[in-house]
Formats: structure tokens, C-alpha cells, sequence
């Protein structure tokens, strides 16, 4: 006769294996994907072209309107120089005009300005100590009075509103190491989500005063998705005769003092200040909100901040930043 059952097996249940690459998906979600866009102005493309950023100094007298090349440019700063006008640093990059123009001399602003890109700068020439800032800041000169190439007077222009510029050749003479500037500011990646767009105020009308003789207006363009600019009351428009527009206008309230230098006509040369912190407003979508701005070093972009603390979001597009001088200069909405 047999006796016992047993059988010598294992009493425990048998382990399911979990292979590894199951576990490791399960842990770390796959990251999302940023969508390629131009670091200027956030509009989305396949391929960012490695060029560098190319500002211009280009006039704003009425002998030199209508300038050419405004209506491509990224971005725009507007700048208060001496004699109450203003002249504009145009940034180049997503686009590159054929001829840009009418060119004039650096500032001692311009490196704080366009310092974070580390690009190239267009200018006819300047007094020594502007033009030794902008090497010091990083930046590439390119400059008329120095004899660097791209440059022509333009006929039936009268000087000193004749000299432009033929933006293949700048680029041209951009040294090897020069690349694709990093992102100036915070843009939405979703149209119409922008801060000011969200969770702005609607306005009518933001009226920009500069200086006692320059002022800029805002209008929202519903057709346009754009807001249209106005030299006063008179529309600017580009050469070509394209109405000069923005997706975005930052308004900045600036420190502005006078510099030991005097322009040839004895004026004191103005300087904004742009490392610091003020006030401002972003307008975006037809609306407008409140901001900080603060900017830590002339080489470093400066950061626009919400009434909640939260970085700002731009809308996709261009963008003209307005550097009013606290005191003498004022904005209003309405």
C-alpha cells in the first residue's frame, strides 16, 4: 500500500514579472513636445535658421518717414534721444527685408537693449564711448563711418535721412560664431491665450507720449487681429505702404537721465536706464493689463511680470516696445 500525498511542490503562488520597460513607462510619463517657433516672436515654423538677430538704427523724423523694412522686423524698440525725438532699434530675424532704412548712430541704451541676443548691430557710427559699449556687450558693429559694406545713399533722399542698407550683405559679414538669438520674451503657444488676452481690460485707444513732440497711438485692427500705429494722429506706414502693426505693444516706464555727451548741435545725449525694475502695461488681443518689468544686466532679457507674479505671455507676432521716460513722458488707455 502507498502512503502520503505529498508531492514536494512549492506551496507559495508563482510571481508575474513586470518587464522593465513597463515599470519605466509607468514612472516617467513620455515629456511633451514644444512645438519648434521663431524665439523673437513665438510664430511657429519646422526649422529655426540659425542666422543671428540683426538690429538697425533707423530714424524716426518725419523727413525720414516712411522708413523701409518696419513692417518685417520681430521686434521694435522705440528710444528717446536728444531734441525730444525718437528713433527705433528694428530686431531682424524670422524675416529679412531686402533694404532697411533710413540708418542712424548708436545710443548708449542700444546694448542694454539688444545685449541679449547677442547679435549684430547696424549703425552709421557714434561717439566713442556708445560704440566701445557695444563691443562690450557682446555684440557685433557694423557701421558706415567705418567703412563696412551694405551700405548706400538712397537717391531723392536728402542727407543725413539718405543712408540705408542691404540687410544679405550685414548678414553677409556676421561672425561664424554669431547663431540664433534666445527668446526675448514669453509668447503663448496657443493664439489668443496670451495674458493680456485673457485676462486683460478692452480699450479703444492707447496714446504713448514720448517726448513733447513724438507720440505714438494704438488702435486695435479687429480685421487685422493687429493693433495699427498711428506718428500722432497721421497712420505710419511702411514704404511699400503696408500699415506698420503689432501683435503686441509693451509699454515700459523708464528712467531716462542725460550723459556727460553732447550731440554737434550741444544737446546732452539721453540715456534710459533698462537695468532696474518700473511699471508698465502689455496690450495683446485688443486688451491691456498691468506689468513689471525688471532686467538684471545688460546682457540679460528682461522679464515681464503679471499683477498675480506670473510671467507674462505674449501673443504670437510682433511685438514694439515703447520706452517712455518717467516724468516727461506718460501713456493712457482709453
Amino acid at each position: 500500500m502507498l502512503s502520503g500525498c505529498g508531492s514536494g511542490a512549492p506551496t507559495t503562488a508563482p510571481t508575474k514579472t513586470v518587464p522593465a520597460a513597463v515599470d519605466a513607462a509607468k514612472a516617467s510619463p513620455p515629456a511633451p513636445v514644444v512645438p519648434v517657433a521663431w524665439p523673437l516672436t513665438g510664430v511657429p515654423t519646422e526649422t529655426v535658421d540659425e542666422r543671428p538677430a540683426v538690429a538697425v538704427k533707423i530714424e524716426n523724423l518725419p523727413a525720414a518717414r516712411p522708413q523701409t523694412g518696419l513692417d518685417q522686423a520681430d521686434m521694435v524698440w522705440e528710444e528717446v534721444v536728444e531734441g525730444g525725438i525718437t528713433r527705433f532699434v528694428a530686431v531682424f530675424h524670422s524675416q529679412v527685408p531686402e533694404t532697411v532704412g533710413p540708418i542712424r548712430s548708436v545710443r548708449p541704451m542700444d546694448p542694454s537693449i539688444f545685449g541679449p541676443t547677442a547679435g549684430v548691430l547696424v549703425y552709421s557710427g557714434g561717439q566713442p564711448p556708445f560704440v566701445a559699449a557695444v563691443a562690450d556687450a557682446g555684440l557685433q558693429s557694423i557701421v558706415h563711418d567705418e567703412g563696412d559694406d551694405g551700405f548706400f545713399l538712397k537717391k531723392g533722399k536728402r542727407a543725413p535721412h539718405n543712408l540705408y542698407g542691404t540687410m544679405a550683405d550685414f548678414l553677409s559679414q556676421a561672425e561664424g560664431d554669431r547663431k540664433a538669438p534666445p527668446a526675448q520674451f514669453a509668447h503663448t503657444r496657443t493664439p489668443g491665450q496670451g495674458t493680456a488676452t485673457v485676462a486683460g481690460s478692452p480699450f479703444a485707444l492707447l496714446d504713448v507720449k514720448l517726448t513733447h513732440s513724438s507720440r505714438a497711438q494704438w488702435q486695435w485692427g479687429s480685421a487685422e487681429n493687429a493693433f495699427l500705429r498711428s506718428e500722432g494722429t497721421t497712420p505710419a506706414v511702411s514704404s511699400d505702404g503696408e500699415r506698420l502693426s503689432a501683435a503686441n505693444v509693451v509699454v515700459l516706464s523708464v528712467e531716462m537721465v542725460n550723459t556727460k555727451f553732447v550731440d554737434p548741435a550741444g544737446t546732452p545725449v539721453p540715456e534710459t536706464k533698462l537695468v532696474g525694475t518700473g511699471e508698465g502695461l502689455v496690450a495683446s488681443g485688443g486688451k491691456q493689463v498691468a506689468v513689471t518689468w525688471s532686467k538684471d544686466a545688460v546682457g540679460s532679457p528682461l522679464v515681464l511680470t503679471g499683477p498675480d507674479g506670473a510671467p507674462v505671455l505674449l501673443e504670437q507676432g510682433t511685438t514694439w516696445v515703447e520706452l517712455v521716460p518717467r516724468g516727461s513722458g506718460s501713456y493712457t488707455v482709453g
